[in-house]
This record gives C-alpha cells, structure tokens and sequence, in this order.
C-alpha cells in the first residue's frame, strides 16, 4: 500500500487522461454516446457519496469523483461541437433507463453498500453501449482517455487501506471496464474478427 495522498494524483491523473477524449471529440475523431457519458457521470458520483458516507478517506474515494467529473466533461462538450454526436439507438436508451432505475433503487434503500452495488450496474449498464462501440467502430472512439484510466485507477487502487466491498468495489470496477475499453478500442479486435472472418470467407 502506498500513502493514501496519491488517491489525488490518481484523480489530476485520470483527469488529464480525459483532454485527450476531449480534443478528438472537437475534432470530430471521437463520437460519443451522449446516454453513456451522462449515465457515466452520475453513477460515480452516488458512489463517491456513499463511499464518504461509510467514512472512506476522501483521499481514497478521489479516483471515483474524478471517475464521475470527467464524463461530465465529455458529455457537456458534445453540446458545444459542430460534429454529430453518435446516434443514439434504442439498446442505448434501454442501457440508459436500467442505470437510472438502479439509482433510483439505491436511493430507496439509502444504504452505502447497496448505493455502490447499484451505482457500478449502472456504469456498466451505461458503459456497455461504448464498449459495443468501441468493438464495432473503434475509430470513433479515443483510447488513450482509457489507458491512463487504467493507470490512475491502479495507482488509486494501491492507496487502498482496508480491502473491504465500500473501499474497494467500485475502483475495481473502473480498472476492468477501462481495461476493456483499452482491449476493444486500441486492440481494435472487432475489427480484426471482421477481416478474419472475410478471409475464411
């Protein structure tokens, strides 16, 4: 374990990952899916209250803050850009509406653990349709914002005190969903499954 300060070089870290995704979505190379990045801000968000909630160190449940902000970010930018956002299609919607409604049971249950089981099937939910994406068409999307996700999640990982479910679930969460975005977006193995299948074709 490392000292529970670099919690917040994590969250600058993973912050700055975000200007990248940031600038490819300005230049129209990175399309986001607006449902995704709002969802995305939020369930991280409810995560980072109830972690504070059950007395985990703001500097250990910086990397989730962060982990809500820069969606935020991202969402708010495709408002502001002069290229079409990602079409957004009805599994989208759906991904979207079944975040919501588990925070919305978090916040009838009001319990820490219960919000971050919730708060973690709603990321996934809503990152699904990203990862699809991402699969399918990885030169819409921008993998270096999900490398240094990677990283910083793990640095924020490391700072980790006490490995129970309200410190360490959701940093978890976030190392294997930026590890998969990095595997489909970079690794671009949708693609190369496409070319392989044409071949045996």
């Amino acid at each position: 374990m490392i000292h529970e300060n670099w919690g917040y070089v994590a969250a600058v870290l993973n912050l700055l990952g975000t200007v990248t995704y940031l600038v490819d979505t300005v230049k129209g190379k990175a399309r986001p899916n607006r449902v995704t990045w709002f969802v995305l801000s939020i369930a991280p968000l409810v995560a980072f209250a109830s972690m504070l909630s059950q007395q985990v160190s703001v500097a250990q449940a910086a990397m989730t803050l962060s982990a809500g902000l820069s969606p935020l970010l991202i969402f708010v930018t495709t408002f502001l850009v002069k290229h079409p956002a990602w079409k957004i299609q009805r599994f989208d919607i759906a991904c979207g509406a079944l975040s919501v409604l588990g925070i919305v049971v978090w916040w009838l249950t009001g319990k820490g653990n219960v919000a971050i089981v919730f708060s973690i099937l709603a990321d996934g939910l809503a990152f699904l349709p990203t990862l699809i994406k991402g699969y399918k068409h990885p030169e819409t999307e921008s993998p270096w914002t999900f490398i240094v996700g990677v990283f910083a999640c793990v640095l924020a990982a490391l700072t980790i005190s006490t490995w129970d479910f309200q410190h360490a679930g959701f940093p978890v969460y976030l190392i294997i969903a930026n590890a998969l975005a990095v595997l489909f977006i970079y690794g671009k193995i949708g693609v190369r499954g496409a070319k392989n299948n044409a071949k045996i074709l």
